[in-house]
Formats: structure tokens, sequence, C-alpha cells
């Protein structure tokens, strides 16, 4: 589906059913009071979009298996993320649930399918990690799910979600989102009189990255097929990789196309170092014709040509990773590349990469950041200047500095 259909379904669609939800919840609630549960033995989180944000989430899995060690742990996406959740190695193979999102049939289809799965597990809590999407907040409350915990606008001007949950937490938008997804697990154990949920704090030593482990078979079945491509990569005394991609969810976040043929032909003024060019199948044409720009033997195309995993591999026998703010920023975290992140339209205070591996280019505009979870992530902005005004020479000097001499 494309993304401004989402949105509107999100919308037409969505608005009502929440609204329906609440008013059936309300008279439930009348007649017999939910059950709060403090010791959940069954866990499933929901989250379908954004791939990045499964690796900012990883403390939350991880401090919910220390608070409830013994509980079950269940995962929902679209099925094109169900790579990201498996690679974190928190979820049992048979308890990750996909939902197919190519049209809404599918979609539909497939999400009844899941619901019918998920009531017959009996989940006890279900931690809808959305922001701003009704379809996380309906899936969570018709999961059968006894206890329901996501974020609540309260009085704020964000989307209207329903008022079904049973835990309802406060949206920060002044601390990063790695907070703010830990924050749902300490929902179950607070007080309901708390209000806004949850009234703890959360220090920086609580945010945790996954360690990830590729075997060398992995890393140099990567290499292998890089040499496919070019097979010159064998000396190679630097491999810089450039990910000029940004999703169809928010092009906005792209740093402009002609920018990286540029910064690729000045890093390939050094001796032995080769650029290679990421992305999905959808992108490799685009990739092409920078590639054709660049016109060097030392530029290898590969948008398309890898697997999730085949991805890290590639990540961990790379030395830089150039990149637009999506999903790259924060799988790279997980291995040792360099990480050089363009932000604009967002901004890296709430959604910056975690770990000390990453640099973040950021012009800090009067109007940026200008997408967040009160607009659903839809800018009006036609011209991305706060992008822009990054200049190739900025982003040259500074991985020459940390990189090449």
């Amino acid at each position: 589906m494309k993304i401004n259909f989402m949105r509107f379904v999100d919308r037409r669609v969505g608005v009502p059913v929440c609204l329906i939800l609440s008013c059936v919840h309300g008279l439930r609630k009348i007649v017999n009071k939910p059950k709060l549960i403090k010791n959940p033995s069954r866990i499933l989180f929901i989250e379908l979009v954004e791939m990045g944000s499964i690796v900012l989430a990883y403390s939350l899995f991880k401090k919910t298996k220390e608070l409830f060690p013994d509980a079950e742990l269940f995962f929902l996406t679209f099925k094109e993320n169900r790579a990201a959740a498996d690679i974190l190695d928190v979820f049992p193979n048979k308890n990750v649930m996909t939902i197919a999102s190519s049209n809404f049939t599918r979609f539909l289809f497939s999400s009844l399918g899941v619901l019918w799965r998920l009531r017959r597990k009996k989940i006890d809590v279900s931690i809808d990690m959305g922001l701003f999407a009704r379809s996380t907040a309906i899936l969570s409350y018709l999961s059968g799910a006894k206890n329901r915990v996501g974020f609540f606008r309260y009085f704020h001007e964000g989307s209207y979600r329903g008022s079904y949950q049973t835990h309802k937490v406060a949206y920060n938008p002044y601390i990063h989102m790695s907070y703010n997804l830990l924050n749902l697990i300490y929902a179950i154990t607070s007080l309901l009189e708390d209000v806004p949920l949850s009234k703890k704090q959360i220090v920086e030593k609580d945010v945790v990255l996954p360690e990830l482990s590729l075997s060398k078979d992995a890393k140099e079945d990567i290499l292998a097929k890089l040499k496919q491509e070019n097979d010159g990569i064998a000396h190679a005394k630097k491999i810089i990789l450039l990910n000029p991609n940004a999703s169809d969810i928010i092009p906005v976040r792209r740093w402009p196309e002609d920018n990286y043929v540029e910064l690729a032909q000045l890093l390939l003024k050094h001796e032995g170092v080769y650029i290679v060019f990421t992305g999905v199948r959808s992108e490799r044409k685009m990739a092409d014709i920078i590639c054709n720009k660049i016109d060097s033997k030392r530029c290898i195309n590969f948008a398309g040509k890898t697997t999730f995993t085949e991805l890290l591999a590639l990540y961990n026998i790379s030395d830089v990773l150039v990149t637009n703010d999506s999903g790259p920023v924060h799988f790279s975290t997980l291995t040792d590349i360099k990480t050089f992140a363009f932000f604009g339209p967002e901004t890296p205070r709430l959604y910056g990469p975690l770990g000390d591996n990453c640099f973040v280019f950021y012009s800090d505009y009067a109007c940026s950041p200008c997408i967040s979870a009160f607009n659903h992530r839809k800018s009006a902005c036609n011209d991305n200047k706060c992008l822009k005004a990054i200049s190739v020479q900025e982003v040259y000097k500074k991985v020459q500095k940390d990189i090449l001499l």
C-alpha cells in the first residue's frame, strides 16, 4: 500500500472504529471492571511500520524479560519488517506474527488471520508501540488482551486513537524515542492512580543496544558476493557505503542525490577507496542513475542485492556508512561500522542513533523538525533546505578526518 493511502484509511476508517471500540469498552467497564494483571504470562508487542524503531525498542524488550522472566513474548509487525525482529533474538520464531501490507485486501485478511491466532493465545498484555497509527491501537484491542498499554494523547492535539487502553502512557516529545518505548513496560507495574503513566525516572544506562554476533562465514560470503559484482573489491583499502534512500514513508528526509554523486567523486580520489550503494530492490534504479553519474570502476550498485542479514554482514566488513535518516542508521549501530547520518525533517534528539560510533549532521533550522507524532509524520515541506544546507565539503572533511587520514 502507498503511504498516503495508508494514512487516508487510518484516518477515515480508523477514527470511527476507535470511537466504536471506545464505546464498547466503556459499556463493558460498567458491567465488568477490567482486571489488572501485575504478573502477565503472555505479552504482545505491536510495531507495524517503523523498522528502525525495532532496534530502538530493544531496551523495552530486555527490561520486559527482566521484570517478567517467565512471560512468553509475542511480536506483531508488517511482513517486510520481520527480519529486524528476528535479528534481535528476543522472540521465539513461532511467536513473531506478520501482516501483509502490499494492498488493502491482503492487509485486511491477514490481520483477521493474525487476530484469530492471537485470541487463541489468550494474551494478557498488549503493548502498542505506535505513536499515531490507529491500526496498532485497534489491533491491540481486538487481540483480546485483557490489559492494553499504549500512548495516549491526554490534552495534546495528536491523533485520536480511542480511549480503550487500560494503561494510558504519556508520550513525551522532549525525550529520545528509546526512553519513550522503555517507559511502556513500567506502566504494567505502576499504580493506575498515577496520571499520566509512567511516573518513573529513566536514566541513560537503562537504554542498551543488542550484541550482534555474525559468523566469520557470513562476512566471507558477503565479501564473495561483492567480488562477483566487482572483483577489484579484493584490493580495497576502504569500503564506504552510501545509502541515498529514506523509504517512501518520509521522502523529504533525503539528502540531494547530486550531493551523493559529488561526495563519492571526492572520496574516490583516495587510492583504494571503493564506494558501495545500498538499498532495497525498488531503489536500485535510482542507485543506477547515481552510479552512472559517478562513472567509476570503483563504484558498485549493491541495492536490492542483499538480505537483511547480509546487509548487517556488509556493515561488518565496511569502514563507513553515509546515510539518510532511515532504518540503516539504527541497524548500523549493531555493528562496528562508523556511521554518518543526515537529519533535518526529523530531529536526532528524538530519533538519533544510539551508540558511540555515529555522527549526525543536523542544520537545526527553525522549521525543523517538521514531522512528528502530532502530524502523522507528514510534512508540508516542498524544499528540504535543512538538508541542502549540509554541504558536501562539510561531510567530506568529516569522513576524511575520521577515516581516510
